[in-house]
C-alpha cells in the first residue's frame, strides 16, 4: 500500500494535483477538510487498518510535522511517496487571490518561513519534485538540489 505525503505553501496546487493524479485511488486526507486532528488522526487510522492507500494533503512544512504521518504507515508497512511542491511565496500569494477562499497572507508568509525541504532519512522511500506551470504540473525526480 503507499502513503503519499504532499509538503508545499498553501496554493502551491497540492490539492489541483491531488485531484489530477490521485482522485480515482487514494482517499484524501485533509485538515481544510476534516478541521481537527483527531478527525484526521481516525480516518488515516481507518485508512491503516483496512490498507487503503491515501495521501495527507496539508501543507506539512516541517520534519516534525510529517513524522507522525511517516511513523504510522512505516508501522503498517507502507510505502511513502513524499511530493515536494517547489514553489516561491510570491507565486502563491497571486494565486491565493484567484481563489473563492483565500487563506490569510500570513498563513503562507508563515508557512514560507518554516518550510524545510524533506530528506530520504525521515522515511520516504521515494521523493519527488512537483512544479505547477502554466501548462499544467511537472513531475520531477528528487536529487537533493534546490
Amino acid at each position: 500500500m503507499e502513503a503519499v505525503i504532499f509538503i508545499g505553501l498553501q496554493a502551491s496546487g497540492k490539492s489541483s494535483f491531488f485531484k489530477e493524479r490521485f482522485f480515482s485511488t487514494h482517499v484524501r486526507i485533509s485538515l481544510d477538510l476534516l478541521r481537527t486532528r483527531n478527525r484526521e488522526w481516525r480516518i488515516m487510522t481507518a485508512c491503516l487498518e483496512t490498507q487503503q492507500p491515501f495521501v495527507i494533503d496539508n501543507t506539512n512544512p516541517t520534519r516534525q510535522e510529517r513524522i507522525r504521518y511517516i511513523d504510522a504507515a512505516m508501522s503498517a508497512r507502507y510505502s511513502i511517496v513524499g511530493y515536494y511542491f517547489r514553489s516561491k511565496a510570491a507565486e502563491c500569494l497571486s494565486r491565493n487571490q484567484q481563489r473563492a477562499q483565500p487563506v490569510p497572507e500570513a498563513g503562507i508568509l508563515s508557512a514560507a518561513r518554516k518550510l524545510e525541504r524533506p530528506t530520504l532519512d525521515e522515511g520516504f522511500n521515494t521523493l519527488k519534485y512537483v512544479r505547477l506551470t502554466e501548462s499544467g504540473f511537472v513531475v520531477e525526480e528528487w536529487n537533493n538540489e534546490v
